[in-house]
């Protein structure tokens, strides 16, 4: 029983990188990782950098989102180790490896 929940709950690291790929800018592979809050911001410095590129300020916002975006490939499966670790503990009730 506790397999089954874990393969039906836990992440994948191709999933979240399919989502970087196409939906990076707006935060999607964040969201897939619980990060809602940074990834709200994604969306948010993404909208703001296209709105405001008419007048040529957006694009610094754009450039601060797309080098967010490259660092966060490096950190995505990790994040990913992390949450199904997490995940694999409370399933076992057990503790955390050290």
């Amino acid at each position: 029983m506790q397999t089954m929940m874990y393969d039906a709950n836990r992440k994948s690291v191709g999933v979240a990188y399919l989502l970087w790929f196409f939906l990076g800018y707006l935060g999607g592979h964040r969201f897939y990782t619980g990060r809602a809050a940074s990834a709200g911001a994604m969306v948010i410095l993404t909208l703001l950098g296209i709105a405001f590129s008419v007048i040529g300020v957006g694009f610094i916002m754009l450039l601060g989102v797309s080098a967010w975006a490259i660092v966060d490939a490096f950190l995505i499966p990790g994040w990913i180790r992390s949450i199904n670790m997490e995940l694999a503990a409370k399933l076992t009730g057990g503790d955390l490896p050290q």
